[in-house]
């Protein structure tokens, strides 16, 4: 082989490299100049992924406004945000209390979001209550308080800001969705269900609010990645499709895709791997040889005895 073509292969992969960093510095650049001075409502902020948000949108410039359950925390997260960023180009956050379990309280919350600067350029919806149990072991309580916090109280906050962004012609809305708002696995009826009815809402919304210039994009994912330390899993058919370690992303990655979605108004990004997104055109093209793969991976004797009973959230 020619000496000069074995050299010439380092160098093309070299400046492929410099080429794909520096693109994605200027998009990250564009992207971030697309949020200075916005006004961006993040919910849940105190999860892993809404921390991640509320620090790349100070950072870039945008008034952000976080919204949790709990005030101390709240106040502390938004005291970390303004030590550690510039307060010549960042301004100081604003705090929101909100509780989806809470639905009553929903007109409070938006009329003191909307005090705060008077208008919502960007919401991102983040919120999650994930439940994981038999059907036959799911309370009717368990049901409405997932639907409170994964349907009802996401589409009444979009529902509340929505004039606002309609009278001055621009906005963005961004719900942070599961992968199971595609897909519905064995013991996450529920939760999937929730995310079903979630997934449909914005997708009729984005319809109806395009000529008003407002932008309704769907961000739907795996797992994000906060697998607790020594975690054994068992395996089955269908677990390699909600497996962490292998199949998630971490919320930096889930963050930074967001915010380019600022930028490109792209309106639906399913963040997965080659399996899950294969899972997705199975269930489309092939849905009978779907079910009977979900089928086959649940021992129904093992599955009740191992996941009877077990109704816990957790946010992601």
């Amino acid at each position: 082989m020619d000496p000069a073509a074995i050299l010439l292969v380092p160098v093309v992969v070299v400046v492929t490299a410099a080429v794909i960093f520096l693109h994605s510095l200027v998009l990250k650049f564009l992207s971030t100049a697309t949020v200075r001075n916005k006004v961006v409502v993040i919910t849940d902020a105190l999860t892993g992924l809404g921390k991640e948000c509320a620090k790349l949108f100070h950072e870039g410039g945008a008034r952000v406004i976080l919204c949790g359950k709990t005030w101390g925390k709240l106040e502390g997260f938004a005291d970390n945000l303004t030590s550690a960023a510039d307060p010549k180009l960042t301004f100081p956050p604003k705090l929101v209390l909100v509780d989806f379990g809470d639905m009553n309280s929903m007109p409070d919350v938006i009329a003191e979001t909307l005090e705060c600067y008077g208008c919502v350029d960007v919401l991102i919806l983040n919120s999650n209550l994930k439940v994981k149990a038999p059907v036959q072991s799911t309370s009717l309580k368990m049901d409405k308080l997932v639907m409170d916090n994964n349907y009802f109280g996401p589409i009444t906050l979009a529902k509340g800001f929505l004039p606002s962004m309609m009278s001055r012609r621009t906005g963005h809305v961004i719900l942070v969705n599961s992968i199971q708002g595609k897909l519905a696995m064995p013991f996450r009826a529920t939760y999937a269900a929730s995310k079903h009815a979630v997934q449909a809402f914005f997708d009729c919304l984005r319809a109806e609010v395009q000529e008003y210039g407002i932008s309704v994009s769907t961000v739907n994912h795996t797992f994000i990645i906060s697998p607790p330390p020594g975690e054994k899993t068992k395996k089955s058919i269908w677990s390699i499709f909600s497996k962490q370690k292998v199949m998630g992303i971490t919320p930096v990655e889930a963050a930074n895709e967001i915010l380019k979605i600022l930028n490109s108004k792209k309106r639906e990004v399913v963040m997965a791997h080659s399996l899950p997104k294969m899972a997705i055109y199975a269930r489309s093209l092939f849905p009978n040889v779907f079910f009977a793969v979900m089928a086959a991976g649940v021992n129904n004797a093992a599955g009740v005895n191992n996941i009877a009973a077990l109704a816990d959230s957790e946010e992601l």
